[in-house]
């Protein structure tokens, strides 16, 4: 079976598309690393994963390196934060899970799709 998982990912300063942010996503029972890429110029992300072993307890950790982004625009004030860490699951073995965000040096903005 296979699920996808995508994302969308906005500069909210200037309304671009923010790519080149790295992604990881790791199953946090048993700390595979899933996958490890970037979002492509267009901001977007989309990853396939085959779930044959799909167990239906596994949680899942999905990162976005965001401080190396802002960091490379030349964002010239600290950053405290320099990755957005959220935690899920996915109750479907063949859904699609779409998480876009909207992120600022200071903030950032997040939503679901509900499972296709």
């Amino acid at each position: 079976m296979t699920a996808t998982i995508s994302s969308h990912i906005l500069n909210g300063v200037n309304g671009t598309h923010a790519g080149g942010i790295k992604v990881r996503l790791i199953n946090l029972i048993t700390g595979i690393i899933m996958f490890d890429k970037e979002t492509d110029p267009n901001g977007r992300l989309v990853h396939a994963l085959d779930l044959a072993d799909f167990d239906p307890k596994s949680r899942y950790e999905i990162i976005f390196e965001t401080g190396r982004y802002w960091q490379q625009l030349g964002e010239s004030h600290p950053q405290i934060t320099e990755e957005i860490v959220l935690r899920f699951a996915m109750p479907s073995p063949s859904a699609r899970y779409h998480i876009p965000f909207i992120i600022s040096p200071n903030s950032y903005t997040t939503w679901w799709s509900q499972p296709e």
